[in-house]
């Protein structure tokens, strides 16, 4: 297998990074974690240098790029803060939905705005007591003449609060029938008349957001439903695989960040007359630290081309988000060690990695889930 970029995708990735390098430091990284602050100023360089149209279609003006273009976006994006990637990821597959699935008149008049920044798009699924168990959903939406009526609570919703958002909600739409067959995928923009947004105080991941919200007999036109009637589950499946493969190359980026953090430290950090990195202890963990966060770029990587040859990857996926994740949370609780007392310190990063870090074997599918799925493909039946 050739594990060699093209000429463009090096070039991509050169220009992501030098990019977020120039607009996201250190300092702007800690004041919007600070401040639980959007990176509006992030997300319209995004937008003026084109990410967004990466992964769309030539003929709605995007760039036609493939899985491998986002797994180098996702991992640039996130060597700075998992969080922007999800401001990032969230307009993007919510949009590539509405390629999926939305009419042509749909298409066009939503992937415009997309693109251009106008809108921003954010999903909200979860729900207080319907998370990896969507069967408990209870968010509803009926008919009413040219509009449906939206009532319930979402839960967990990431960047929905964001300005000219619009909130790509999954509710029921026949309570009788099997959840995969009665649900619904509704475009949502967040300031339409009975819509209520909590921000939640969150652990980690604060500068995009996460929200709880509430409808209250909102109206949403008729127009605005996604792939028709009670098919949201095919809308949830359609984009699925390179959604979970961006998130574990989100992961990875993090990790390396925490490794690289790490390394420095050691490097610069003495202690008894000598580098604290030249202790095998400190040595040992740092070498952990690379060689499971490079096992997971390999095997996203892996799954990258499969997925950009057209093979299913659902598998090499799952196992990809698993290792990435949890090797993202290893990395910085490690990190946290080699810091040893600095690492307490605010005005350190290694402290928000070690806080952010801690989502991710538990948002996009859990480390028990992927397990269970992986464990499916392979045969067996878990409980």
């Amino acid at each position: 297998m050739d594990f060699d970029f093209t000429p463009e995708q090096d070039m991509l990735r050169e220009s992501v990074r030098k990019m977020m390098d120039k607009l996201a430091t250190g300092e702007y990284v800690r004041q919007l974690d600070r401040e639980q602050s959007y990176p509006y100023k992030l997300y319209d360089a995004w937008v003026e240098m084109g990410l967004l149209r990466m992964p769309f279609p030539e003929n709605y003006d995007g760039l036609g790029g493939d899985a491998i273009d986002m797994v180098i976006i996702a991992e640039e994006l996130s060597r700075k803060s998992f969080d922007f990637f999800t401001a990032y990821g969230g307009s993007v597959f919510c949009g590539l939905n509405v390629v999926r699935k939305g009419s042509e008149e749909q298409k066009r008049r939503w992937i415009p705005k997309l693109l251009s920044g106008e809108i921003k798009m954010s999903i909200s699924m979860s729900e207080p007591n319907a998370g990896s168990d969507l069967s408990a959903m209870r968010t509803t939406a009926r008919r009413d003449g040219n509009h449906w009526i939206i009532n319930g609570q979402k839960l967990w919703a990431t960047g929905a609060g964001a300005t000219n958002n619009v909130i790509n909600v999954y509710v029921k739409t026949d309570t009788q029938a099997h959840y995969r067959k009665g649900m619904s995928l509704f475009l949502v923009p967040n300031d339409l008349p009975g819509i209520k947004l909590r921000k939640l105080d969150m652990l980690g991941r604060r500068c995009v957001g996460t929200y709880e919200i509430f409808f209250d007999d909102v109206r949403v036109p008729a127009e605005n439903l996604i792939g028709g009637e009670n098919n949201g589950w095919d809308c949830v499946l359609s984009g699925l695989q390179i959604e979970r493969l961006a998130s574990a190359a989100g992961y990875c980026g993090g990790a390396q960040a925490a490794v690289d953090l790490a390394v420095q430290y050691a490097k610069d950090r003495e202690q008894f007359g000598r580098p604290i990195g030249t202790f095998q202890s400190i040595a040992h963990m740092l070498a952990d630290m690379q060689t499971e966060t490079e096992a997971a770029r390999t095997m996203i990587w892996r799954a990258a081309w499969m997925l950009a040859k057209g093979r299913d990857a659902l598998r090499e996926i799952s196992m990809a988000k698993l290792l990435s994740s949890e090797a993202y949370v290893k990395a910085a609780s490690l990190g946290m060690q080699v810091f040893g007392g600095y690492s307490y310190s605010m005005e350190l990063d290694m402290q928000r990695h070690f806080r952010d870090s801690r989502s991710a074997t538990i948002a996009a599918g859990t480390s028990q889930m992927q397990r269970n799925l992986i464990a499916g493909l392979m045969g067996l039946k878990p409980r």
